[in-house]
């Protein structure tokens, strides 16, 4: 026997056996459905529980959105471009288009066409690979559906390897589905599924991406050319290839003529037309794309990745619905109020970050950058989160509230040498001082003024008078503050060295932790965790829950009290006086938006290499920071120049109009303090006698004065003035040398440079640097 003939008979053997073993398997897998209704009923469930849950979620995920808080669109974020439509929302001539052109049979099978099957098992059989398919539009759904919720590479090899074992479990579960689900349903659904091209997936992204329309509104030569699609995307791509793309619509064309879905005129007139795109641009992917706060949007992603845990895939390819607590009229504002002094792209970088206080709600982070293009006015770092600069004397704040809670009153008054050398606090092995800048602060404050005027020494002084910083860095965790990035030193580190510089802010902060800890001043001591979320929704409109099956966001994290009610409302009260018309010595007058109470603090580092003003009502808390990005230089003014202004602009349109909403009065109890009046007596031991019988301890100490040698001069804190409770009050006695000139008391309406923190050199008093503007 010749060559040929062997091989023409080893073909024909192997047909033969493929008839008889296809013929086998499809009677075996096929009976129990069409060989009688009662087969089909005990044999459905089986069926039914092979199907993977992507086959019987009734709603296909489309493209997640980032909602603002009035429920306006930030973003999209997506793999794969789709927007899922109802029935009742793609056009009639769209669907038979399909069914035509696709499978004619559709209607009339139950999910397999088992001519085609046949068919196709045998061509492929004979030749040794896949060369004819046989799948119906059920069949293609499960493929389209497997295929695209692939998460691993052994997955998608199983929804796409040329193989029969594939062809029977894709035929299987359709057969499920169409138990399951009506012909309009999953023919929907497979409209919802398929690609189209050009990053579309589904026919809502595909009417939008060719034609500029809905999916409602195609007509009859749009239907027929995005049906014509399906089969091979790229290549008759209408945009890329229209040639191609003409020859397929009119194929799609003459089936439905064929077929009788369309009239000899609507053929022969549509077919002579060349195909006609008005190509329409892709809904916004991602934070670069949002319509509004990129920065804020860039903050939300890392929200849900970071802190909720959740997979970004199912982020890109979930289908979900992100409410987040953006208000646009506050993002709107602060960007505007940026530019307003700050150029976009400037060398100098000014952020303004809002929070909610009580809820932790962030409500906007505006800064003069774009996020994350490829321009010099562009910036990836999301600079209103990560620490880049200090905040300066900000963090009097922290040392305010720390003393107020250990029972030091507002009223506590220490008189300070002009540099303070402190008792306590060292830098490296020297001793560690600070100057207030020029002679313009009184030598003696209480505690009230030299927080409004932001006295270094005194606050140096009332350090000393702690003992350590620890009280202060515990009381600025507790407000919400964090020491934990890498440019930062944890909050250990910074109580064991007992580093004094603490209270000058010198490290380098975080703006939304800023805004936050001041929040939790304005909600009466409630500290909450920053959030840029209300809710998280499956495609499905239910809250995404875990693995537990508990919701992925559980609501705000807020902490009541974690600073006494007491001592917020009377810091609040003192804060205040920096902004509010009338306070000699203030440094915050530009950020006073009339007719409302506002407290704030102002700050500015070493240099002037980064100024700051935090400012609040019992609504809203906001930090400004302004300070160049690239290089520790002065960026000009103070904190109550650049920084107050630029959150006066942003808050005076969102507060101009509201009702006024007061903060609660003082805590008269922590107002006061455990003070007692430092009684007045006339000798050395009449004073100790009398300190000891109203709680002081008591010294004696040498002064000069020209009175003579061992003459009593008084007490420090003086008699009259009062004292917190077991406070040394010093006996000065004469030693009989000439007095030292004592300064007058001047006003001063300009804010102080904070000093170097320990171990900074080259920035000792003095210095050009530190020269108000």
């Amino acid at each position: 026997m010749s060559e040929n003939a062997q091989s023409r008979s080893h073909t024909l053997a192997k047909l033969a056996a493929t008839i008889v073993v296809a013929g086998a398997l499809m009677a075996g897998f096929l009976f129990p459905w069409v060989g009688g209704t009662g087969l089909v009923a005990r044999n459905s469930a089986t069926l039914l529980d092979a199907l993977p849950v992507e086959l019987t979620d009734r709603t296909p995920a489309g493209n997640t959105k980032v909602l603002a808080a009035d429920g306006s669109l930030i973003t999209y974020v997506y793999d794969n471009n789709r927007t899922p439509v109802t029935a009742d929302q793609i056009a009639p001539v769209m669907k038979q288009a399909l069914v035509d052109i696709e499978d004619s049979r559709f209607y009339d099978h139950n999910g397999l066409d088992v001519q085609g099957t046949m068919r196709a098992l045998v061509t492929n059989v004979a030749a040794g690979s896949v060369q004819e398919g046989g799948s119906t539009l059920t069949q293609q759904l499960v493929k389209q559906t497997l295929l695209q919720t692939a998460t691993t590479p052994e997955d998608r090899q199983a929804a796409t390897e040329q193989s029969v074992g594939r062809k029977l479990r894709e035929a299987r579960l359709a057969m499920a589905l169409e138990e399951t689900y009506s012909k309009d349903e999953i023919l929907t659904r497979y409209l919802n599924a398929v690609y189209f091209g050009q990053g579309a997936y589904g026919i809502q992204a595909a009417a939008q991406k060719y034609f500029s329309v809905n999916a409602a509104d195609l007509t009859l030569p749009q239907a027929a050319m995005l049906a014509g699609l399906v089969q091979s995307p790229a290549n008759d791509d209408p945009i890329t290839n229209p040639e191609n793309a003409q020859v397929r619509r009119n194929q799609v064309l003459q089936r439905m003529y064929d077929l009788k879905h369309i009239t000899e005129q609507e053929f022969t007139e549509i077919s002579a037309q060349p195909v006609a795109v008005a190509q329409g641009q892709d809904p916004p992917n991602g934070c670069i794309d949002a319509t509004t706060g990129g920065f804020f949007c860039a903050y939300v992603l890392q929200y849900l990745t970071g802190t909720l845990g959740l997979d970004p895939r199912e982020i890109a390819d979930g289908g979900l619905t992100i409410q987040t607590t953006l208000r646009p009229d506050m993002q709107a504002a602060g960007e505007q109020a940026v530019l307003n002094t700050l150029a976009m792209g400037d060398e100098l970088v000014g952020t303004y970050t809002a929070v909610e206080p009580g809820t932790g709600h962030v409500l906007a982070m505006a800064n003069n950058r774009r996020y994350g293009c490829d321009a010099p006015e562009c910036e990836s770092v999301n600079l209103n989160v990560v620490p880049s600069r200090g905040s300066g004397s900000t963090f009097k704040v922290f040392t305010a509230a720390a003393a107020l809670e250990q029972g030091y009153s507002k009223h506590y008054t220490l008189t300070t040498a002009n540099p303070y050398v402190s008792r306590v606090y060292k830098d490296g092995a020297g001793p560690y001082d600070v100057p207030n800048v020029g002679s313009n602060y009184p030598n003696t404050l209480d505690m009230e003024k030299a927080l409004y005027m932001s006295s270094n020494t005194y606050f140096l002084a009332l350090e000393d008078k702690l003992g350590s910083v620890e009280g202060p860095v515990r009381m600025a965790q507790r407000m919400g503050m964090h020491f934990d990035a890498p440019n930062q030193y944890p909050a250990d580190t910074i109580i064991a060295e007992n580093r004094g510089s603490f209270t000058f802010g010198t490290d380098a902060v975080s703006p939304l932790d800023l805004a936050s800890a001041f929040s939790t001043l304005a909600a009466s001591g409630t500290q909450c965790d920053p959030t840029p979320i209300t809710g998280i929704l499956d495609r499905n409109g239910a809250p995404v829950k875990n693995d537990e099956g508990k919701p992925v966001y559980a609501g705000n994290s807020c902490t009541p009290e974690a600073v006494p009610a007491g001592v917020a409302n009377t810091l609040n009260q003192m804060l205040r006086k920096d902004v509010e018309p009338g306070y000699s010595g203030q440094t915050a007058s530009r950020a006073y938006v009339p007719g409302h109470e506002i407290a704030g603090k102002t700050g500015t580092i070493n240099n002037n290499a980064s100024v700051t003003f935090v400012g609040y009502t019992p609504q809203y808390a906001a930090s400004v920071l302004v300070f160049n990005s690239a290089a520790d230089k002065s960026v000009g003014g103070f904190g109550g120049g650049k920084g107050a202004t630029i959150w006066h602009d942003a808050m005076a349109p969102i507060l101009t109009g509201q009702p006024v909403t007061p903060f609660p009065p003082e805590d008269p109890t922590v107002a006061n303090g455990d003070m007692r009046t430092v009684p007045s007596c006339s000798s050395v031991s009449a004073c100790e006698a009398a300190l000891e019988d109203a709680g002081f301890r008591s010294s004696v100490r040498q002064v000069d004065s020209d009175q003579p040698d061992g003459a009593f001069l008084g007490t420090s804190p003086a008699a009259g003035t009062r004292a917190n409770v077991d406070d040394l009050v010093t006996i000065q006695v004469s030693n009989g040398s000439a007095a030292a000139e004592t300064p007058a008391e001047p006003e001063t309406t300009e804010e102080p440079a904070e000093p170097a923190a320990a171990g900074e050199p080259g920035n000792g008093p003095g210095d050009p640097e530190r020269d108000p503007d």
